[in-house]
């Protein structure tokens, strides 16, 4: 086979349109906060304390996870999600992995609007930590009623690093936003596992 054979056989494969699609909408959302100057972040992407008779707050609860700072958080997250999200998706398929993506952001979207009133939350990062805890606890042949024990060594160390850190490091990270989409990861992983396996 020649070179140019080679190339004409190439061709694009949109793998994961899950991950794929919620990584251009948070480019499309990181585009629009430079080309506003930060106001889309502070309008639509991103959760505070506001009005509950607003629809925009409630809009805000689920779309702060498109929001980022910066570039460097944008691309941290983003890879992390690029390299996990498309065996996920894969696994559990599109519709269940929105599920899991959605059930993180309300969730940290919720704790931070009722418990950091002064605090505005943007990104991705509970996400990104519901995904590894959900891929932690992933099973091919393993029967009802089994954990890994990846997935408690994966949990113990996470979330030990995660509380100390909210302990002893004062910065900008929320580790709340960690620990909730941990939480909802392995939540919805144990569900989703037991029912793949009632389907056998």
């Amino acid at each position: 086979m020649n070179r140019s054979t080679t190339r004409r056989g190439l061709r694009l494969s949109f793998n994961s349109p899950a991950v794929l699609g919620f990584a251009g909408a948070c480019l499309a959302a990181m585009a629009l906060n430079l080309f506003t100057n930060g106001a889309s972040n502070r309008l639509l992407f991103s959760v505070y304390r506001a009005p509950l008779s607003s629809p925009l707050t409630w809009l805000r609860m689920v779309c702060h996870v498109f929001g980022h700072a910066d570039w460097n958080h944008l691309l941290n997250n983003m890879m992390y999600i690029l390299l996990v999200g498309p065996m996920l998706e894969e696994k559990y398929g599109s519709a269940n992995l929105i599920l899991v993506m959605l059930a993180a952001a309300l969730l940290t979207g919720l704790i931070n609007f009722i418990f950091f009133p002064g605090t505005m939350l943007l990104g991705a990062s509970g996400i990104v930590f519901a995904m590894i805890l959900l891929s932690s606890i992933t099973r091919t042949g393993e029967g009802e009623g089994t954990i890994p024990v990846t997935f408690i060594l994966v949990a113990i160390l996470y979330i030990g690093q995660q509380v100390w850190q909210a302990i002893t490091v004062r910065d900008n990270v929320s580790y709340m936003a960690h620990i909730a989409g941990g939480a909802v990861g392995a939540g919805l992983g144990f569900m989703l596992n037991r029912v793949e396996i009632r389907k056998r």
